[in-house]
């Protein structure tokens, strides 16, 4: 049985190194199950001294390996002829997994090399000559196969603007390339919904990886790319440009967890880190100064750090200017830039940007901080920042997101909410909007692939937050899990909170119609919609329900609020 779960070449700056690398997928059980002495008399004869494997099955075995297989790694390199190479061992959750990484430079030699250590690898309990043959012997091969292509990855000509987190990544994305078009420019963009080039789709789909920033910087007379880059992409091929000259990270919560070998929030905000690795000098690295995570990543970066928090008081704020970084704020109600070279400037009220709803939207709050300041990191004008976030309208600009609707006297909000922190941002939203006495009315619904832990708890937080909850299935994305499964462990979540009564409906816009049925004067109905979100607009336009404009909507908290 062969010792490789997975070769995966990536084409870019990974989890692992800042440029192209081959990560492979081991499985070392016969290692890590072996007794002592066998497994210590393998190690001696790839020239290693001194070891002490550990009990079979431990930690300490594991780590044992992780020595053992990065020592196979260097052998193997230095019998090919390659000299110095970087490597890196990784532990798994399971004992008898570790992930090992190098850099490459040309593709076939690299999986002529990744394969060479699986030989060996799996030579184990073969005795010393006979190991010391195939390593040489191994070596020889790579030493003599075909380099083959380098790496695609691209070196830009024009501005790049990276931008990743768990929540607002697509919102601030499309907040910045909306303020590179008020500035003027031709603004090329990729996200989970497309290929944009100003303003306009070039392709329909998801494009939050490698090939949506090859698509982008391809578009003739682009001169400003924003590329919004998910942790999918950056896990599956990395990233496909070679540095970037602004990278936001809106924050990161917990999202897709138990996905592609990423099982805790550091570990992923370890993979979404990798933008800010690759900024250039001269450049900036955005961050939320209020997520701790996210405000570690600085350090790591080459760039300066430009720190974005709503309260102007944050220490992260004191520790960036300490730094002779620059940092975005609200002051006295402004949006506001700190610098300690300089007098503060406010920009504009918050009050004025429609995404906000008024100041109400936290999120929306930080996400407009985050793309004042990478707009302002790329030099653009500042008249443009203020032009492009007053002129950036909820539901023309930013669809999927927090799109509001009137019809007969109550409120449908339409929001991916993809997440917890999605769901909790959404229900504050529904109560800005609630007039005193009315109910909120949620559609929930996740994808198949997220974990239970994830489902029962948007199951918890939706019922002790809205008045009453129905599922929504997302009957494309169910990724081969029973609909009744699904159910179980939204109501699992929502019984944790003392509510039973909650009906499923095979689709987004089932679960919507059932809603809006219901809802009476100054309700809010809100659905969790990832992709029926065309079809529900279409179904409440035939219904007379008209779009919020940003005057109506800060009616509606004005009201709200008395």
């Amino acid at each position: 049985m062969t010792s490789q779960v997975e070769l995966r070449v990536l084409d870019g700056a990974n989890l692992y190194f800042s440029r192209a690398a081959v990560k492979l997928t081991l499985d070392l059980s016969a290692l890590i199950d072996a007794p002592a002495p066998a497994a210590k008399s393998y190690a001696s004869a790839l020239g290693l001294g001194a070891t002490r494997p550990g009990r079979i099955g431990s930690g300490f075995r594991q780590r044992f390996a992780i020595r053992v297989v990065g020592h196979i790694v260097r052998r193997i390199a230095r019998e090919a002829g390659i000299g110095r190479i970087g490597v890196r061992v990784r532990p798994e959750t399971d004992v008898r997994r570790l992930v090992v990484a190098f850099p490459w430079a040309h593709e076939q030699r690299a999986r002529a090399l990744g394969q060479a250590i699986v030989e060996v690898i799996d030579a184990f309990g073969t005795d010393e000559s006979e190991l010391t043959a195939l390593v040489t012997a191994v070596g020889d091969r790579v030493r003599n196969e075909p380099p083959g292509n380098p790496p695609p990855t691209l070196r830009p000509k024009v501005p790049v603007v990276a931008v990743t987190g768990t929540n607002g990544k697509t919102t601030t994305s499309r907040m910045i390339a909306h303020i590179g078009r008020a500035a003027g420019l031709h603004v090329g963009w990729s996200s989970t919904d497309g290929v944009y080039f100003d303003g306009e789709l070039v392709e329909y789909g998801d494009f939050s990886g490698p090939s949506g920033a090859s698509r982008v910087l391809s578009q003739p007379g682009i001169q400003l790319a924003v590329t919004e880059t998910a942790r999918g992409g950056i896990l599956r091929r990395g990233i496909g440009v070679a540095s970037n000259d602004v990278s936001v990270v809106t924050n990161v919560t917990a999202d897709h967890l138990g996905l592609g070998g990423i099982d805790t929030v550091d570990q992923l905000a370890e993979v979404k880190a990798v933008i800010t690795k690759i900024t250039r000098p001269r450049g900036w690295c955005v961050v939320n100064g209020d997520d701790p995570r996210t405000f570690a990543m600085r350090l790591d970066s080459p760039a300066k750090c430009w720190v974005f928090s709503r309260d102007p008081d944050s220490p992260s704020i004191r520790t960036v200017l300490e730094e002779g970084g620059r940092a975005t704020t609200v002051l006295d109600g402004f949006v506001t830039v700190l610098d300690n070279a300089s007098d503060a400037e406010a920009l504009l009220k918050v009050t004025d940007i429609p995404m906000t709803l008024s100041g109400l939207s936290h999120y929306n709050v930080e996400n407009a901080l985050a793309a004042t300041s990478a707009a302002l990191g790329l030099g653009l004008p500042k008249a443009a920042v203020v032009e492009g976030l007053t002129s950036f309208s909820p539901n023309e600009n930013n669809p999927g997101r927090m799109n509001m609707y009137s019809i007969r006297d109550f409120t449908v909000v339409i929001d991916l909410a993809h997440n917890e922190a999605g769901l909790e941002a959404l229900l504050e939203i529904m109560n800005g909007v609630r007039r005193e006495g009315a109910r909120l009315l949620l559609a929930l619904g996740s994808p198949g692939d997220r974990a239970d832990e994830m489902v029962s708890a948007m199951g918890a937080i939706g019922a002790r937050g809205a008045d009453r909850v129905v599922i929504g299935h997302k009957d494309t994305y169910l990724r081969g899990r029973p609909p009744s499964e699904l159910d179980a462990v939204f109501r699992e979540g929502t019984s944790s909170v003392g509510v039973d009564d909650v009906p499923s409906f095979p689709t987004e816009l089932d679960a919507a119609k059932a809603l809006v049925a219901e809802a009476g004067p100054g309700d809010v109905v809100a659905v969790m919609s990832l992709q029926d979100r065309a079809s529900l607009d279409a179904w409440l336009r035939s219904e007379g329900a008209t779009v919020d404009t940003p005057e109506i909507l800060k009616s509606k908290v004005e009201r709200a609020q008395h």
